[in-house]
């Protein structure tokens, strides 16, 4: 399938929507598999989080017809399971992200695509597909909203990601092309999202409100409710209104198979904000600092790109949750050797460490725009004078089958045997329904 360079957005999301199963680049939908692996491992992790226990009271005492699975808990109406879902899921902050536009796209989007598809009785391979084009609209809607949206305080997750999800779920429910654009109208006056959130429970909640949005969208599409016809470029509608600098082409390349954008997909392998993740391989990946005592090191200087200033730059993290967001805390456990991809060490004790809070002091942040979202880099003084420049670039592709690996000792790390179970059983889809993934993760009730 073809676009021209010219077309409208919503045309261009609208034709994604539709596109063709054979057509969907191999590579990328191998990626979206993985995706979805490492998103019900981060799911299940997280079930007895404090924002999970929320939010499944919430849809508890709402009731509903039952139709859709809730990790850790009882199914519910599809809506309500995709913002339980999206929000557990990214209650541990351990979920993929697409640095092109800055949005965690398994954790918005899945959940909708999932819940439709048990609603639907789609297959797990059919979610999947529905996956792979709501997380490419995402992409290319938050990169014709642009640095300038996320940088006046809007969380791309919650906001470009809940386009994502109504693609998904209205892929799934059968939306036409007129209904599909309806859908996306109504979403552009529902999806909502602010960084302001972050550190709180609130980040992740957005998460979950991007899979319901999607959802509720699709659905309401399916009944016949009516929107604007251009809810995304049109007058006043969602770019216009929530960018002061859209780049009104930058979403509109076409997408050929080797150009899905999808296929520069990161996913995380230490539990904290991804911004810190270049910091931090940039220490472990040094035989001078890794190991060493903090005493050792007389000042840090960290380089990254101005943007994390405003997200991961927490001087005095409160709570294990805030720790995931400080540079300087989590470059004194790289430097010692803690085990930044184990999310149990992230509490409320490790934000009052005294180590970490008098090794903080020697850290200094600050931003240089000549490097990407995806670079950091360091300059450590120890003790003895002895300088070292050190630096690191996550946009290096690791090999797939390396990929898979770590992600599934990060499902182990996570669950435990039933890490490996998970992937087990759905590393290969054939045969596999949409009930079939949902019963997995509804099967640990709390």
């Amino acid at each position: 399938m073809k676009y021209a360079r010219e077309g409208s957005l919503i045309d261009m999301v609208v034709a994604l929507a539709a596109f063709p199963r054979t057509a969907l680049p191999d590579r990328a939908r191998r990626l979206a598999g993985l995706s979805l692996l490492d998103w019900m491992a981060c799911g299940l992790a997280a079930v007895d989080e404090p924002l999970a226990i929320k939010l499944r009271r919430l849809i508890g005492d709402e009731a509903g017809r039952g139709v859709a699975s809730v990790l850790g808990g009882r199914a519910a109406p599809a809506r309500a399971a995709a913002l339980v879902n999206g929000a557990t899921s990214h209650a541990l902050d351990y979920d993929d992200t697409h640095f092109a536009h800055i949005g965690h796209l398994s954790v918005g989007i899945y959940p909708a695509a999932l819940a439709a598809g048990e609603e639907r009785g789609a297959t797990a391979t059919q979610v999947v597909d529905a996956f792979l084009l709501g997380a490419e609209s995402a992409i290319r809607i938050g990169l014709v909203l642009g640095s300038a949206h996320y940088n006046l305080g809007f969380h791309q997750t919650a906001t470009a990601g809940a386009f994502g999800a109504t693609v998904a779920a209205g892929r799934l429910y059968g939306l036409d092309e007129g209904q599909m654009r309806a859908a996306l109208g109504l979403c552009a006056t529902r999806a909502s999202g602010l960084k302001s959130q972050f550190g709180t429970m609130g980040k992740p909640y957005n998460a979950g409100i991007a899979a319901s949005n999607g959802v509720e969208c699709a659905a309401l599409a399916a009944l016949g409710m009516s929107s604007a016809d251009d809810g995304l470029m049109g007058v006043q509608g969602f770019v216009p209104t929530h960018s002061p600098k859209p780049d009104a082409s930058a979403g509109l390349m076409p997408p050929p198979e080797e150009a899905f954008l999808f296929g520069d997909n990161k996913y995380k392998l230490h539990a904290c904000c991804h911004g810190t993740h270049a910091m931090i391989e940039a220490i472990i990946g040094s035989e001078d600092l890794k190991g060493s005592d903090l005493g050792n090191v007389a000042g840090l200087e960290v380089r990254a790109n101005p943007r994390w200033l405003r997200v991961c730059d927490l001087k005095t993290p409160r709570t294990g949750l805030e720790v995931k967001f400080s540079y300087a805390w989590l470059a004194g456990m790289a430097i010692r050797g803690d085990r930044t991809g184990d999310d149990g060490i992230y509490t409320n004790e490790t934000a009052s460490d005294t180590a970490l809070a008098d090794f903080a002091g020697k850290v200094t942040v600050t931003g240089d725009d000549r490097l990407s979202d995806m670079q950091a880099g360091l300059t450590v003084t120890l003790r003895d004078g002895t300088r070292l420049e050190l630096a690191h670039d996550l946009d290096a592709v690791l090999p797939e089958q390396m990929l898979a690996d770590k992600l599934r000792n990060k499902a182990e790390a996570l669950l435990g045997t039933a890490g490996q179970t998970l992937w087990q059983r759905f590393e290969d889809l054939d045969g596999v329904t949409a009930r079939d993934l949902g019963a997995f993760l509804g099967s640990r009730e709390s």
